[in-house]
Protein backbone atom coordinates (compact mmCIF):
# COMPACT_ATOMS: atom_id res chain seq x y z
CA UNK A 1 0.00 0.00 0.00
CA UNK A 2 1.42 2.78 -0.92
CA UNK A 3 1.77 6.57 1.32
CA UNK A 4 -0.48 8.33 -0.28
CA UNK A 5 -3.39 5.51 0.30
CA UNK A 6 -2.53 4.83 4.03
CA UNK A 7 -3.35 8.71 4.89
CA UNK A 8 -6.57 8.50 4.60
CA UNK A 9 -6.48 5.47 6.50
CA UNK A 10 -4.92 7.33 9.02
CA UNK A 11 -7.07 10.34 9.06
CA UNK A 12 -10.12 7.96 9.43
CA UNK A 13 -9.21 6.00 12.63
CA UNK A 14 -7.99 9.44 14.17
CA UNK A 15 -11.72 10.39 13.39
CA UNK A 16 -13.09 7.79 14.67
CA UNK A 17 -11.01 7.84 18.00
CA UNK A 18 -11.99 11.06 18.73
CA UNK A 19 -15.47 10.36 18.44
CA UNK A 20 -15.09 7.56 20.84
CA UNK A 21 -13.86 10.44 23.02
CA UNK A 22 -16.23 12.58 22.61
CA UNK A 23 -19.29 10.35 23.09
CA UNK A 24 -17.33 8.99 26.64
CA UNK A 25 -16.90 12.88 27.41
CA UNK A 26 -20.97 13.62 26.67
CA UNK A 27 -22.01 10.92 28.97
CA UNK A 28 -19.88 12.16 31.43
CA UNK A 29 -21.13 15.69 31.23
CA UNK A 30 -25.13 14.19 31.24
CA UNK A 31 -24.49 12.55 34.55
CA UNK A 32 -23.30 15.39 36.06
CA UNK A 33 -25.58 18.04 34.40
CA UNK A 34 -27.64 18.30 37.59
CA UNK A 35 -24.18 18.71 39.67
CA UNK A 36 -24.72 20.92 43.11
CA UNK A 37 -28.06 21.40 42.79
CA UNK A 38 -30.14 20.47 45.56
CA UNK A 39 -31.20 17.00 44.47
CA UNK A 40 -31.58 14.66 41.11
CA UNK A 41 -33.89 12.65 39.76
CA UNK A 42 -34.36 8.87 40.55
CA UNK A 43 -32.55 6.72 37.89
CA UNK A 44 -33.31 4.47 35.34
CA UNK A 45 -35.26 1.81 33.83
CA UNK A 46 -35.74 -1.62 34.64
CA UNK A 47 -36.86 -3.26 37.81
CA UNK A 48 -35.15 -0.75 40.53
CA UNK A 49 -36.30 -2.26 43.48
CA UNK A 50 -36.01 0.71 45.71
CA UNK A 51 -38.58 3.46 47.55
CA UNK A 52 -38.10 6.39 47.75
CA UNK A 53 -39.63 8.77 51.18
CA UNK A 54 -40.68 11.71 51.24
CA UNK A 55 -37.84 13.15 53.04
CA UNK A 56 -35.58 12.17 49.39
CA UNK A 57 -34.06 8.89 51.23
CA UNK A 58 -34.40 5.87 48.33
CA UNK A 59 -34.34 2.70 50.47
CA UNK A 60 -33.76 -0.81 49.37
CA UNK A 61 -34.82 -4.31 50.95
CA UNK A 62 -31.72 -6.42 52.23
CA UNK A 63 -33.07 -9.39 49.64
CA UNK A 64 -33.42 -6.89 46.71
CA UNK A 65 -30.32 -4.93 47.08
CA UNK A 66 -27.74 -4.76 43.81
CA UNK A 67 -23.74 -5.14 44.57
CA UNK A 68 -21.92 -1.69 44.42
CA UNK A 69 -19.44 -2.00 41.13
CA UNK A 70 -15.51 -2.05 41.34
CA UNK A 71 -14.59 1.46 42.86
CA UNK A 72 -10.92 1.23 43.05
CA UNK A 73 -8.25 3.26 42.39
CA UNK A 74 -6.12 6.22 43.85
CA UNK A 75 -6.75 8.70 46.85
CA UNK A 76 -6.59 12.37 46.58
CA UNK A 77 -3.50 11.68 48.73
CA UNK A 78 -2.37 9.41 46.34
CA UNK A 79 -2.58 5.68 48.64
CA UNK A 80 -4.60 3.13 46.66
CA UNK A 81 -8.19 2.11 47.66
CA UNK A 82 -10.49 -0.12 47.31
CA UNK A 83 -14.01 0.19 48.30
CA UNK A 84 -14.66 -4.01 48.48
CA UNK A 85 -11.67 -4.23 51.12
CA UNK A 86 -14.43 -2.79 53.29
CA UNK A 87 -16.69 -5.63 53.13
CA UNK A 88 -18.15 -6.62 56.54
CA UNK A 89 -18.36 -2.97 57.18
CA UNK A 90 -20.98 -0.60 57.01
CA UNK A 91 -19.88 1.29 53.92
CA UNK A 92 -20.86 5.54 53.59
CA UNK A 93 -20.37 6.46 50.41
CA UNK A 94 -20.39 10.32 49.35
CA UNK A 95 -19.72 12.10 46.51
CA UNK A 96 -18.35 15.59 46.39
CA UNK A 97 -16.19 18.51 44.88
CA UNK A 98 -14.61 21.22 46.88
CA UNK A 99 -15.88 23.73 44.33
CA UNK A 100 -19.60 22.30 45.24
CA UNK A 101 -21.71 24.61 47.84
CA UNK A 102 -24.09 22.09 49.11
CA UNK A 103 -20.48 19.78 49.66
CA UNK A 104 -19.43 22.50 51.85
CA UNK A 105 -23.08 22.71 54.18
CA UNK A 106 -23.13 18.64 54.65
CA UNK A 107 -19.15 18.45 55.31
CA UNK A 108 -19.24 19.39 59.08
CA UNK A 109 -21.55 16.43 59.80
CA UNK A 110 -19.88 13.76 57.38
CA UNK A 111 -16.96 14.44 59.71
CA UNK A 112 -19.12 14.23 63.04
CA UNK A 113 -20.64 11.64 62.09
CA UNK A 114 -17.98 9.48 60.44
CA UNK A 115 -15.71 10.22 64.02
CA UNK A 116 -18.64 9.07 65.99
CA UNK A 117 -19.10 5.70 64.21
CA UNK A 118 -15.81 4.65 63.97
CA UNK A 119 -15.79 1.62 66.02
CA UNK A 120 -19.17 0.85 65.33
CA UNK A 121 -18.45 -1.18 62.19
CA UNK A 122 -18.65 1.81 59.57
CA UNK A 123 -16.51 3.10 57.04
CA UNK A 124 -16.93 6.49 55.33
CA UNK A 125 -15.42 6.96 52.18
CA UNK A 126 -15.47 10.16 49.80
CA UNK A 127 -15.54 10.14 45.70
CA UNK A 128 -14.13 13.35 44.57
CA UNK A 129 -14.97 14.33 41.17
CA UNK A 130 -14.62 17.68 38.84
CA UNK A 131 -11.61 18.81 40.94
CA UNK A 132 -8.75 19.19 38.55
CA UNK A 133 -6.69 19.02 41.03
CA UNK A 134 -5.97 17.33 44.31
CA UNK A 135 -4.94 20.76 46.41
CA UNK A 136 -7.98 21.79 46.27
CA UNK A 137 -9.97 18.78 47.99
CA UNK A 138 -6.96 18.20 50.45
CA UNK A 139 -7.88 22.11 51.63
CA UNK A 140 -11.33 21.37 51.34
CA UNK A 141 -11.00 17.87 53.79
CA UNK A 142 -8.08 19.87 55.95
CA UNK A 143 -10.72 22.88 56.46
CA UNK A 144 -13.96 20.78 57.18
CA UNK A 145 -12.25 18.35 59.30
CA UNK A 146 -13.06 15.28 57.13
CA UNK A 147 -9.71 12.54 58.05
CA UNK A 148 -12.13 9.51 56.39
CA UNK A 149 -10.20 8.75 52.46
CA UNK A 150 -11.69 10.14 49.01
CA UNK A 151 -11.26 8.18 45.88
CA UNK A 152 -10.26 10.73 43.20
CA UNK A 153 -12.15 10.62 39.99
CA UNK A 154 -11.92 14.28 38.50
CA UNK A 155 -14.11 12.81 35.48
CA UNK A 156 -16.74 11.07 36.76
CA UNK A 157 -15.74 7.48 35.50
CA UNK A 158 -16.12 5.72 39.01
CA UNK A 159 -19.62 7.28 38.85
CA UNK A 160 -20.27 5.73 35.43
CA UNK A 161 -19.88 2.10 36.78
CA UNK A 162 -22.86 2.05 38.43
CA UNK A 163 -25.47 0.15 36.50
CA UNK A 164 -28.61 2.03 35.77
CA UNK A 165 -31.36 1.83 37.30
CA UNK A 166 -30.15 1.12 40.61
CA UNK A 167 -29.75 3.13 43.28
CA UNK A 168 -26.70 5.22 41.38
CA UNK A 169 -25.47 8.53 42.10
CA UNK A 170 -26.99 10.90 39.37
CA UNK A 171 -26.03 14.67 41.13
CA UNK A 172 -22.96 16.51 43.35
CA UNK A 173 -23.41 15.65 46.22
CA UNK A 174 -25.12 12.08 46.31
CA UNK A 175 -24.12 9.73 49.29
CA UNK A 176 -25.20 5.99 49.26
CA UNK A 177 -24.60 3.35 52.44
CA UNK A 178 -23.85 0.13 50.87
CA UNK A 179 -24.31 -2.78 53.65
CA UNK A 180 -21.91 -4.94 55.23
CA UNK A 181 -21.88 -7.45 52.08
CA UNK A 182 -21.04 -4.40 49.90
CA UNK A 183 -24.67 -3.52 48.92
CA UNK A 184 -26.51 -0.53 47.98
CA UNK A 185 -29.04 -0.18 50.34
CA UNK A 186 -29.90 3.59 50.69
CA UNK A 187 -28.98 6.85 48.24
CA UNK A 188 -29.97 10.49 48.66
CA UNK A 189 -29.55 12.83 45.89
CA UNK A 190 -28.91 16.04 47.81
CA UNK A 191 -27.21 17.77 50.77
CA UNK A 192 -27.73 16.21 53.95
CA UNK A 193 -27.96 17.47 57.64
CA UNK A 194 -26.80 15.26 60.52
CA UNK A 195 -30.57 13.98 60.95
CA UNK A 196 -30.89 12.85 57.59
CA UNK A 197 -27.42 11.04 57.03
CA UNK A 198 -28.09 9.20 60.54
CA UNK A 199 -31.99 8.38 59.17
CA UNK A 200 -30.15 6.25 56.65
CA UNK A 201 -27.12 5.08 58.44
CA UNK A 202 -28.55 3.67 61.63
CA UNK A 203 -31.28 0.93 59.97
CA UNK A 204 -27.97 -0.45 58.09
CA UNK A 205 -26.02 -0.53 61.22
CA UNK A 206 -28.41 -2.28 62.98
CA UNK A 207 -28.98 -4.96 60.12
CA UNK A 208 -27.46 -8.73 61.21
Amino acid sequence: MSAASRAPLRSTRTRRVRRAALTAGAAVVALLVSACGSGGTSGGGGNTNFVTGTDGIATVAEGERTPAPDLSGKTIAGKTLDVADYKGKVVVLNVWGSWCNPCRAEAKYFAKVSKAYADKGVQFVGINTRDTSTGAALAFEKDWGITYPSLYDPTGKLLLRFDKGTLNPQAIPSTLILDRNGKIAARSLSALSEERLLKMLKPVVAEK
